[in-house]
């Protein structure tokens, strides 16, 4: 009896193969996730970055079945994250939603893990891509600039005099920050705020620090709300639904950053899983509810294969090393 249902399976699977049905391990991964999955993030909880993750979490959760988990593991430039995440089982059950800067860290620099920046497919499989986020720059209102000709102008008049407040070295606020000293020809005093702008936003209102920079999630409250003045966008042009604020480029043309944060699964995580998650997140981004969620933080949900993912973030790479190379040496 145990042979005859043996050799049956065996026909079926040789039918299935035949007919490019699906086999055991695909229909495993079509099931997947039957337990709570754990998102882990190299952010600060209350961040930009977190927002969008707990807003992406929430909706997988609904299409799962299952609790998406979001752990914040910030710290390090991104090496704590990346770390945990690189320990995790390739199950499925761990995925690391890493934001633009764990991409760009400075190798080697004082508090940052050796083995970042990451590098793709080498050390995770990437899942698909969940937003870009142009970042919104504040100014105190202290500091008398309302635009930034006006900023330029007072950097160029006291060289050094005006400060920024930025996530750790390296990060893509600061490394924004340096792209914008380098174009506008002036020099600004750099201040790093471990805890990013909500850390630093006391210093900004209070006069302290004078620029601050984040995605919309971290200082859009401070500017509706008038505690800081907004006068800028990072992004190559303006913001829909944020149309009063001109881009940086307007003034610096070519000048552009954003943010950006993808989904990645360990090494040796299978295909199918990958596969899976992948389409499962694509559904998820493509809600109207995310979609409208996300444009109201300033972001645009992120629609990339895998492969895509992996050419994007090399040329992101690509783009902002001359200034960490720079940074690199001026540390030596």
């Amino acid at each position: 009896m145990i042979v005859r249902q043996l050799q049956t399976m065996t026909m079926a699977a040789l039918v299935a193969v035949s007919a490019g049905l699906p086999l055991m391990g695909d229909a495993s991964a079509q099931s997947h996730p039957t337990k709570p999955v754990r998102l882990i993030s190299d952010s600060a909880a209350g961040s930009s970055n977190d927002v969008i993750i707990r807003v992406v979490a929430e909706q997988l959760g609904r299409i799962w079945g299952q609790q998406a988990v979001v752990a914040n593991h910030p710290g390090a430039g991104g090496g704590i994250s990346a770390g945990v995440a690189k320990q995790a089982a390739p199950d499925g059950y761990t995925l690391y939603m890493p934001a633009a800067s764990t991409f760009l860290a400075i190798r080697g620099a004082p508090g940052v893990s050796p083995n970042l920046p990451i590098e793709l497919p080498t050390d995770f499989l990437p899942i698909g891509l969940v937003m870009t986020q142009p970042m919104f720059v504040g100014v105190s209102h202290k500091l008398g600039v309302k635009t930034v000709p006006e900023l330029i102008a007072l950097a160029k008049q006291k060289p050094g005099d005006v400060s920024f407040a930025a996530t750790g070295r390296g990060r893509i606020t600061h490394i924004t920050m340096e792209l914008f000293q380098e174009m506008a020809g002036v020099k600004l005093t750099y201040v790093p705020y471990a805890g990013g702008p909500a850390a630093a936003m006391n210093d900004v209102t209070s006069g302290r620090v004078g620029i601050v920079l984040d995605g919309y999630p971290g200082v859009g409250g401070a500017i509706e709300g008038n505690l800081i003045h907004g006068i800028a966008v990072t992004s190559d042009k303006r913001v829909p639904g944020f149309d009063k604020l001109p881009a940086v480029a307007e003034t610096l043309p070519g000048f552009r950053s954003g943010g950006w944060n993808v989904m990645l699964a360990p090494v040796g995580t299978p295909p199918d899983i990958i596969k899976k998650l992948g389409a499962d997140l694509k559904i998820a981004l493509a809600r109207e509810e995310v979609v409208s969620r996300f444009l109201q933080l300033g972001s645009f949900p992120g629609d990339m294969t895998p492969d895509q993912v992996i050419a994007f973030a090399k040329s992101e790479q690509d783009m902002w090393r001359p200034i960490l190379e720079r940074l690199a040496s001026d540390q030596k």
